[in-house]
């Protein structure tokens, strides 16, 4: 009977945990103007999130993300001005928190990268079809009478199978 008492409330425990929603912790932040919450949301919409890559800090649920929106909040409470906690942001994380990293000898390669690309695809495709209209060659008299031949002699055997055919079907 124990046991069965067991069973009952062990699945009703399973089924509530199921069931019931999961709370998410949600970031509250109390702030002192309309104006320095507004600065707030830009701000960690336009700062990356180093863990996640592709979403903003605002977007992002990573712990790294949770305390750089923490340190956004704080600054701001601070007095910081909007490029201040963003310069913050670089010194500690790297250009990679902003979604337009400055032009650096170190990010050139982001900048110029695509252009590269498409300086050398388009001068294969020029050198390639230069190359192509140049090195094309004209037949000489002996090449086109072996086609002509050649052509003649697959006209007669296209021919001679159709005749085949039909007499088949005639039979």
């Amino acid at each position: 009977m124990k046991h069965w008492i067991a069973a009952v409330a062990l699945s009703i425990a399973g089924w509530l945990s199921v069931c019931l929603p999961a709370q998410a912790a949600i970031d509250v932040y109390e702030f002192k103007s309309h104006e320095q919450e507004m600065a707030f949301q830009d701000l960690t919409a336009t700062l990356r999130c180093p863990k996640c890559q592709n979403n903003n800090i605002a977007d992002s649920n990573a712990e790294l993300a949770k305390d750089m929106r923490q340190k956004v909040f704080e600054l701001l409470e601070q007095g910081k001005s909007k490029q201040e906690i963003i310069d913050y942001m670089i010194a500690r994380y790297g250009n990679f928190v902003t979604y337009n990293p400055p032009v650096m000898p170190s990010t050139l390669i982001l900048w110029l990268g695509p252009l590269c690309f498409l300086l050398i695809g388009a001068s294969v495709l020029v050198y390639r079809s230069r190359r192509g209209v140049a090195g094309t060659k004209t037949m000489d008299a002996a090449e086109s009478a072996r086609l002509n031949a050649l052509l003649e002699e697959m006209e007669q055997q296209a021919d001679n199978s159709s005749q085949a055919g039909d007499n088949k079907v005639k039979k």
